[in-house]
């Protein structure tokens, strides 16, 4: 799932280019991410990634998500497999869950088809659940 080359290349692959991050469309799957009630996020064009030493984790098209329940954070992290990671903090009928999505919004050429995807911590919400798509 690599979109055109930016020249943006993962300097981690080149320290250990045995580890992957594979992106994967699972045709015909339906992923939501519940929280204090509310369906947050409700796809069926969620992103699977698999990557080395990481249990896998989907993958959030922002049109999918509802983005007015997120307040940015200044809280960051950095992947040398995926590049900067940028966290929101959720908040919905008087819950909150601080840093509880991410997005690398700038990613590495690598893994460009995480641009404009969002992720969810499943110990921060209430349930990330995947059903085929009806």
């Amino acid at each position: 799932m690599n979109d055109v080359s930016t020249g943006n290349k993962a300097p981690g692959f080149v320290k250990k280019p045995d580890h992957r991050v594979d992106l994967v469309r699972e045709a015909g799957q339906r992923v939501r991410v519940e929280f204090a009630g509310t369906t947050i996020a409700d796809s069926a064009e969620a992103i699977t990634v698999n990557e080395t030493g990481h249990g896998p984790v989907f993958y959030f098209p922002r049109k999918d998500v509802r983005m007015e329940l997120m307040t940015r954070t200044e809280h960051h992290s950095y992947c040398p497999y995926k590049g900067d990671c940028s966290y929101w903090t959720l908040a919905a009928n008087g819950r909150t869950a601080e840093n509880a999505v991410w997005s690398y919004e700038r990613p590495y050429d690598e893994v460009m088809g995480l641009k404009e995807y969002l992720a969810f911590y499943g110990s921060r919400v209430d349930a990330i659940t995947a059903e085929p798509k009806r």
